[in-house]
């Protein structure tokens, strides 16, 4: 490693960067790319001994997840913690993920909108979807996620590994367990598909599916990947009923014939 007192290597960094462009860029499903041991061991030993034990006041459950924890106030993280994310924030972060995706102009986000640390707890689970694309605050176009793990001692029958799907939404085509110090960047369009819908398994309930994730943006994009301002959109797995199908059956089930008609009506 080279003696630059920093969270990376950044010469194995630089390296991998040049030597993985191509790979990146023809990754199947959409763009993207697994790094193992990507952080030194020492830093990231710390920044989990901080996460499992402090849970910071103010931290936000979003009811479209599960039992899901998210936080992205620095001033209630630990210093080690904070360390890092300034760090991956950084200059030689973004120039790392311009030489490895080939996008100019990335700009991190010091807001975390989204972003900062992550945890679903026994049960827990993200349905398949497409971020966001658009950071209202900063007006700039969503570019590449960054996603970072810390669960050690995990395996398949603990269930929340990351999948990616292809653009019809018929297949998983990658999927990753989320092990500790790993690292998976991928690029944010229209069309990438991802998330953790086998949900959680943990029956030790202190333990929990943890990450801290990172957003870069950049000022526009290519016209083909343009579309317009959105939030997350869901998308259903191959054979699974939608919120519309479920609502519809209970009321078919419930409602008066001549009304459910006339709701079905309504709708079309």
């Amino acid at each position: 490693m080279g003696d630059y007192g920093m969270e990376v290597d950044i010469e194995f960094l630089d390296r991998f960067a040049e030597e993985n462009r191509e790979t990146y860029a023809n990754a199947d499903p959409f763009p993207h790319i697994m790094i193992d041991n990507f952080i030194r061991t020492d830093v990231i030993e710390g920044v989990l001994e901080e996460v499992e034990t402090r849970a910071p006041e103010g931290s936000m459950m979003d009811d479209r997840f599960q039992k899901k924890w998210a936080c992205n106030q620095t001033r209630l993280m630990g210093p080690k913690t904070r360390n890092l994310i300034n760090f991956l924030n950084g200059q030689e972060i973004t120039d790392f993920l311009t030489t490895l995706t080939g996008i100019e102009g990335l700009v991190p986000d010091p807001q975390l909108a989204g972003g900062g640390l992550h945890e679903l707890r026994d049960t827990g689970f993200l349905n398949i979807h497409a971020d966001f694309n658009y950071h209202k605050s900063l007006k700039l176009d969503r570019r590449i996620n960054l996603l970072l793990y810390l669960n050690k001692d995990w395996d398949e029958s603990n269930g929340g590994e990351l999948q990616l799907w292809d653009k019809e939404m018929k297949h998983c085509v990658a999927s990753y367990l989320p092990i500790f110090n790993r690292c998976v960047i991928f690029s944010t369009t229209e069309k990438s598909f991802h998330g953790n819908p086998n949900p959680v398994k943990l029956p030790d309930k202190r333990r929990a599916r943890r990450s801290i994730a990172f957003y870069y943006y950049t000022n526009g994009r290519p016209a083909d990947e343009v579309g317009d301002p959105h939030m997350t959109v869901f998308r259903q797995l191959p054979g699974e009923e939608s919120a519309g199908d479920r609502a519809r059956r209970i009321g078919r089930r419930w409602l008066p014939p001549v009304i459910a008609d006339a709701l079905d009506s309504m709708r079309r």
